[in-house]
């Protein structure tokens, strides 16, 4: 066995540089590119060897937690076959990882986290951005990034190096396990050499198998299929990740049993398909809800069951329910008190498909589905052509951008009212046309996000559609898309605050309170039950402009669409601003999301908003 002198920092370099995923017989490097913000903490170690070893392509980020985010959208663009690594310095840029890793973990999505960290010989002691504490010598304000990362490592000695590697690797490809993996690295272990074993910088390939699950429970979940009056699919980001979009398709055309979609799930079967009820839960369609309610078998595929995939557990209402969840990770399998399917969902699918060989729906049952897909068809060109306004609804702006969009585009959003409204009215044509960020619901994601499946799929228009509170999150990495001339088509929509809380607060009755972005009036915020002040003099497409951006105004739909046809012909970062009248909501569709009330209050508004969340609560079921 030879060996390589090396540096901590070039050795960790050059193993990333060599790593590889293979599935179907088709290999992708792991770790595509490395973006970075330099500090004390890493530029005389990590930044050094990125220069020299050049095995890694280097982004320069202006936030932290927006370099992790880029390479979530990128790692779920791809599948999570790929995923890019971020480096920072220590202190302040390792903790603004943390809502990023957070996001990543929840998402199940793999990023490698390389954050700077104090020095282990504890020479320069307390160092500059380091955490000291009385009573433990060891942590270090990295620790902070344990419980939201899927591995943690802290490389206290380049002997360390190669398992903490390795373990990295294993975890990033690891469909059932992966999310953020955090390699805390020690600044001036960074830096030191030692002799690596040459064998450790070989081109490594990680397998991704497709486990198939049992046989005897892919037998019993037919049976309980084959004795159902109205079973229902619920498919979630899993069906895409693994590539099992068509035969999801061939198993609903052959049986009949129609599908509903959850946020991550969305377009696992285009919209219009005859079985495609589209959305369900809070954010879902009359159809699938009315579905959701009577079923009494769900086959629950690459879904981790989140409140708002259930509705707070009150979607599903049929006292013979039973769920059957196929997913690689056997925590999924096993909610709700499910048959476990415990597998890739391609396999499982296709090996249902054989098990039902025979079997379809009612012809009513069948019939009944394709009327909801018509009924919520006419809605959507309902809520696409309102009229409202000026200010047009959102639900209009969204239907401008959906009929902008071709079939191969994509659109980005992640919080606020607009995932809600995404989730029911984009008109997803292709499994990866709807990229919502909805595991974490982050504000500050859209951007980099977007950037992230840019550059994971540069043949794609990329349409980031943020709200005024997320766009003043991370608005700087406007100018780290410009940098890298990544081409984007952010349509800001504009409502003057937080819409959405506005909405949940007025209907927990609050008025709204703490949501506008309107001047105090003797120290007080405004509410919707009070006059509301003059909108502040904030001008977001001139700091869009300012951040070298190019930016189109539109007042109206037929402007707003006007702009979007040049924004899709024109090169680098277009911002198409355009306000919205906050109040023209999308309805929620035989829905509801628990949200506790006060149980005491003066304000008869919230008295009332109890009682009835009372009457709600009492519809949450568990499913045992």
């Amino acid at each position: 066995m030879g060996g390589v002198r090396l540096t901590t920092a070039q050795a960790l370099v050059r193993f990333l540089g060599a790593q590889w995923t293979e599935r179907d017989g088709v290999q992708r490097r792991l770790v595509e590119g490395c973006f970075g913000i330099f500090g004390h903490g890493n530029v005389a170690g990590v930044g050094q060897a990125l220069q020299e070893e050049g095995a890694l392509p280097f982004h320069q980020g202006r936030n932290e937690q927006a370099m992790v985010h880029v390479a979530a959208g990128f790692a779920r663009m791809r599948n999570r076959l790929s995923t890019l690594a971020c480096t920072t310095s220590i202190g302040p840029g390792a903790t603004n990882l943390v809502t990023g890793a957070a996001l990543a973990t929840i998402n199940r999505l793999p990023v490698l986290l390389l954050p700077g960290d104090v020095f282990a010989t504890r020479g320069p002691h307390p160092v500059l951005q380091g955490l000291e504490l009385s009573w433990d010598g060891d942590s270090s304000v990295n620790d902070c990034l344990r419980p939201v990362s899927r591995y943690w490592t802290r490389v206290n000695r380049p002997e360390q190096l190669e398992e903490a590697l390795l373990s990295a690797a294993r975890v990033l490809t690891d469909q059932a396990e992966t999310g953020a993996v955090t390699l805390a690295l020690p600044q001036d272990v960074q830096a030191e050499a030692h002799e690596f074993p040459e064998e450790l910088f070989d081109k490594r390939v990680w397998r991704i198998p497709r486990p198939a699950p049992a046989l005897e429970a892919v037998a019993e979940a037919a049976e309980l299929l084959r004795g159902s009056s109205r079973p229902l699919i619920v498919s979630g980001g899993g069906t895409i990740y693994s590539e099992a979009t068509a035969a999801l398709r061939e198993l609903c055309e052959a049986t009949g049993v129609p599908c509903c979609e959850t946020q991550a799930g969305k377009g696992s079967l285009p919209h219009g398909h005859p079985q495609n009820l589209g959305p369900v839960g809070v954010t879902g369609s009359p159809g699938a809800n009315r579905a959701a309610r009577e079923a009494d078998v769900v086959l629950g595929v690459g879904t981790r069951w989140s409140d708002f995939t259930t509705a707070s557990k009150t979607a599903f209402q049929n006292p013979e329910l039973r769920f059957v969840n196929l997913n690689v990770a056997a925590f999924d399998a096993a909610k709700h008190a499910g048959l476990m399917l415990v597998g890739d969902a391609r396999e499982g699918l296709e090996a249902l498909g054989r098990s039902l060989a025979g079997f379809g729906v009612e012809d009513s049952y069948r019939g009944w589905c394709a009327e909801q897909v018509e009924e919520w068809d006419r809605e959507l060109e309902r809520l696409y052509g309102l009229g409202h306004g000026p200010p047009p609804a959102q639900s209009e702006v969204i239907g401008a951008v959906c009929e902008a969009a071709g079939p191969q585009d994509v659109v980005v959003c992640a919080a606020g009212s607009m995932p809600g409204d995404l989730h029911k009215l984009w008109r997803a044509r292709n499994p990866k046309s709807y990229h919502v960020e909805y595991g974490y619901s982050c504000m500050g994601y859209e951007l980099p996000g977007g950037m992230g499946v840019k550059l994971a799929a540069p043949e794609r228009e990329v349409f980031v559609m943020i709200g005024d509170g997320s766009c003043l999150m991370l608005p700087g990495d406007l100018v780290t898309a410009v940098a890298e001339g990544v081409k984007l088509v952010v349509v800001l929509v504009d409502n003057h605050g937080y819409a959405s809380i506005g909405a949940l607060s007025r209907s927990v009755g609050s008025a709204g309170f703490g949501t506008h972005y309107r001047r105090s009036a003797n120290g007080s915020p405004p509410t919707d039950d009070g006059a509301i002040p003059e909108k502040l003099p904030i001008d977001l497409a001139a700091n869009a402009e300012s951040l070298g951006a190019r930016v189109l105004r539109a007042r109206t739909i037929p402007e707003l669409r006007a702009a979007l046809d040049e924004g899709r012909a024109a090169d680098g970062v277009v911002v198409v601003h355009i306000e919205v009248d906050r109040y023209a909501g999308v309805p929620s569709y035989e829905s509801w999301w628990d949200v506790p009330v006060a149980e005491v209050s003066e304000i008869e508004a919230t008295a009332a908003a109890r009682a009835a969340w009372e009457a709600m609560r009492a519809r949450e079921r568990s499913y045992l």
